[in-house]
């Protein structure tokens, strides 16, 4: 199978990039302010009376934390990942088939780089 060209012009690849740009340091204000909240939870936790119930409660907070901080580790790869690909002329290719990406995923969320039918079987799989 051949690749395509990357079907979009200049100035969309810039809004693109300006828009992976901010979704990046979004991504990575999130995360270090989970961290810094993490390490306020559990400098307060220290010398206090415990309850099994708090700590149930705490548990399933946590899981559920690590669960987004999962998901938004794995965005902040694909963004780093769409950014390149702008760089290298590939943007609204797949990483997988070099198929085009829908401009109406590219839209939704631009740090796309798998087309949705991959992206679920990548999904599945996981």
């Amino acid at each position: 199978m051949t690749r395509e060209e990357t079907p979009f012009d200049t100035s969309f690849l810039e809004a693109k990039r300006d828009q992976l740009v901010a979704l990046k340091a979004k991504l990575q204000s999130t995360r270090a302010a989970a961290m810094g909240e993490e390490g306020d939870v559990n400098a307060n936790a220290r010398g206090e009376a415990r309850e099994y119930g708090d700590d149930a409660q705490k548990l399933v907070t946590l899981e559920l934390e690590g669960t987004l901080a999962a998901r938004d580790t794995q965005r902040l790869v694909n963004v780093e990942r769409a950014l390149r690909k702008i760089d290298e002329g590939s943007y609204g290719l797949s990483d997988e088939s070099g198929l085009r990406i829908p401009l109406e995923r590219l839209n939704v969320a631009p740090e796309a780089i798998y087309t949705l039918a991959e992206q679920e079987a990548l999904d599945k799989k996981h």
